[in-house]
């Protein structure tokens, strides 16, 4: 599974699954264009891979700024191509009810995870057809599939993100486009420390979360990363429209 010849640009890699995604796409022989909104963050993973001998450049991107998002990408399909998108930024909410949710929360979580996927496809979609080739994959959740109480927001904005991938393969695959997603279960990150945290006792509330996974264990952001590559990847040359699950068999119980 090689990824040599691509130019992949990754949206919050500065840490997390975005940043494992960087470096396995850059092991895999990929030139990476890490971003984020923390423009330390997204250099620190570009140089990260540079230390390696990989190839990489990073850029400051809010993905909610849908001119910044055009920005970089034609700045980079200009100076490379561009083969594949990852929209992986992407933030969740403390556990609340639907009903003590305050509005502007609902509106940044909205704002981030689907407003910011939908201005990565709108920026590199035009690009990628006119070159007749690419691989867009939207970060989304197995909370998007199943729905999490007290994560309304979070839920609906992951579903939306899922429908909204297998609409983007159906547009555009006749230009030789494919858009897949991922949904993983709880990964290790900083994301899932924060939904713990927000719990009264975080523990325990990890344990107990644990104990819903046939494997029994959380996933590791690595193990997601792989997932992304392979849709990336020619080895996916058949597959669009997808949604990749990755949850430890969370979804079968």
């Amino acid at each position: 599974m090689r990824l040599d010849d691509k130019t992949v640009l990754i949206t919050g890699s500065g840490t997390g699954i975005g940043e494992s995604t960087a470096l396995r796409c850059a092991e895999a022989g990929a030139t990476v264009v890490s971003t984020d909104v923390d423009a330390d963050a997204a250099e620190a993973t570009a140089v990260s891979i540079r230390d390696d001998d990989g190839e990489a450049t990073s850029f400051e991107l809010d993905v909610t700024d849908g001119d910044r998002f055009h920005e970089v990408v034609d700045e980079v399909a200009a100076e490379r191509g561009l083969d594949v998108l990852v929209n992986n930024a992407g933030i969740g909410h403390p556990p609340s009810s639907v009903e003590d949710t305050d509005a502007s929360v609902r509106d940044y979580v909205v704002d981030v995870n689907i407003n910011g996927t939908w201005n990565g496809c709108h920026a590199a979609l035009p690009v990628m057809k006119e070159q007749g080739s690419g691989s867009i994959i939207n970060m989304a959740s197995v909370g998007g599939m199943l729905g999490f109480p007290y994560q309304s927001v979070y839920a609906l904005t992951k579903a939306a993100v899922i429908n909204f991938t297998r609409a983007v393969a159906a547009e555009a695959g006749p230009a030789g486009v494919r858009a897949n997603a991922v949904c993983p279960g709880f990964v290790d990150t900083q994301l899932t420390e924060a939904f713990f945290a927000g719990r009264e006792d975080p523990e325990a509330a990890r344990e107990e979360m644990i104990e819903d996974y046939p494997l029994r264990r959380l996933g590791e952001p690595e193990e997601i990363a792989d997932c992304v590559a392979f849709l990336a990847s020619d080895a996916a040359s058949f597959v669009t429209g997808h949604a990749l699950t990755a949850d430890g068999g969370y979804s079968s119980t």
